[in-house]
């Protein structure tokens, strides 16, 4: 009962705070700057060569987004990204970057709200920070990727030599893969709840709304699949070539809105349990 209240009163509070509306904000910001940002992984990637990793890096965002949602956004991402464009500090390259940080920007406006902050800190170096996370989370894209790479020689490898072992693991193969990729979205949202509001917040005051977040997250991913594959036709009928952004961007709403509803459970239970052991 007192689980259901919490939930209850989480979601009385992303009414309050304008979840709705900041979760359009976010999957827009979102859908707006991946473009930008792969633009700027693969200049990145190009300055220090290393293509593949960017190929497989890309492969690794849409990993755990339903094939019906990643399919015609990753297909548009491989026609732009082919396409010939100078270094890494071109014009073009800045603003990708600066582009990329307007996602970065939207949630930590969704986190702020959600957690009854505000940030006193000058906008421009908002702004910087952003524009350093978008850094770092390129290098660490990368960085994982190298290890994917890696990954199939490592394979062959230890086929050639250890046969019998391999065709032991090669169940394990996919669940490990999809396990890295949860494994680094888990990292993604946990970072953006502890280094991108106002103020700090301990790993316990933020596990609730993480576990939530990653348990609703890919339960939605597996159900939204599920129904694009038996009822995709729906959105093409009614939005006709339209229909893969929309699908797109009511994939990322959704997100967005379970991602803001984590934070305001946060909040309510840091409020809420001081206040419930002050009563007792």
């Amino acid at each position: 009962m007192r689980l259901i209240r919490l939930l209850f009163d989480a979601y009385l509070k992303l009414n309050r705070d304008d979840g709705w509306a900041i979760a359009s904000h976010i999957a827009l910001s979102i859908l707006t700057s991946l473009f930008p940002f792969l633009i700027f992984l693969t200049a990145l990637a190009a300055f220090l060569g290393l293509r593949a990793e960017a190929d497989a890096a890309t492969a690794l965002i849409f990993e755990t987004w339903p094939p019906n949602v990643a399919g015609p956004i990753a297909g548009e991402i491989h026609n732009v990204l082919t396409q010939p464009r100078g270094g890494l500090l071109t014009v073009g390259a800045v603003l990708a970057i600066y582009f990329s940080s307007s996602g970065v920007e939207a949630l930590r406006i969704a986190l702020n709200r959600a957690y009854d902050v505000r940030d006193e800190r000058p906008w421009w170096l908002l702004r910087l920070e952003s524009i350093l996370y978008v850094f770092l989370g390129a290098a660490s894209l990368l960085a994982i990727a190298f290890l994917m790479v890696l990954a199939p020689l490592a394979r062959a490898i230890a086929e050639k030599h250890a046969p019998g072992l391999m065709h032991e693991l090669e169940p394990l193969y996919a669940p490990v893969r999809y396990g890295v990729t949860s494994a680094v979205v888990g990292l993604a949202v946990l970072a953006a709840h502890k280094l991108l509001p106002a103020g700090r917040r301990s790993l316990l005051k933020v596990a609730p709304g993480l576990l939530l977040t990653l348990i609703l997250s890919l339960a939605f991913g597996a159900g939204f699949g599920a129904y694009l594959a038996a009822f995709a036709s729906n959105y093409v009928s009614t939005y006709a070539g339209l229909a893969s952004i929309m699908i797109a961007i009511v994939f990322l709403y959704t997100l967005a809105l379970i991602f803001i509803y984590g934070a305001e459970l946060n909040q309510t239970v840091a409020v809420g349990f001081p206040h419930k052991r002050g009563e007792g």
